[in-house]
């Protein structure tokens, strides 16, 4: 479900009641650990955290006018979604995550290629989001799209 709100703040109050909590709440963890130079936009009708063009000018490959996007946030029809693009390039964030996670919460993991996704609302792990938002700053995440995603 893509949103046509201009803001982060205004994604989160159209938001049904019972996913504005939640969405608050996973929006505070990633912000509260995101290393600095990431920006957080409305991106793909989503809360974003991109690496802007002042600091990637190149942008993202598939798109340059829109800067190199990293983690997504999103109310979904049937779940809540973060799309962390790091652990669809790197296989070793993608292990700890995948062994972090049971440390953290008893139901099992449902995840796509850079997509976690949280069916039930009560049982989402935001110290571990926060924690995998930590494993990679800017500079990484350029150095591993550059090397793994972009064709260059």
């Amino acid at each position: 479900m893509t949103s046509k709100a201009k803001s982060p703040q205004e994604y989160i109050d159209n938001l049904p009641e019972d996913r504005k909590a939640v969405i608050s709440k996973l929006r505070e963890a990633i912000l509260n650990n995101l290393p600095d130079g990431f920006q957080e936009v409305m991106s793909y009708g989503m809360l974003g955290y991109v690496v802007p063009h002042t600091l990637y000018p190149d942008g993202y490959h598939c798109d340059p006018k829109l800067p190199l996007p990293f983690i997504n946030l999103a109310s979904q029809k049937n779940h809540i979604a973060v799309y962390h693009s790091g652990i669809y390039a790197d296989d070793a964030l993608l292990e700890w995550f995948k062994a972090e996670y049971p440390k953290h919460i008893k139901t099992k993991l449902n995840m796509g290629k850079s997509c976690i996704r949280f069916k039930n609302m009560k049982t989402i792990p935001y110290a571990l989001i926060g924690e995998l938002c930590t494993k990679m700053n800017p500079q990484d995440w350029i150095t591993l799209y550059e090397k793994n995603i972009k064709k260059v």
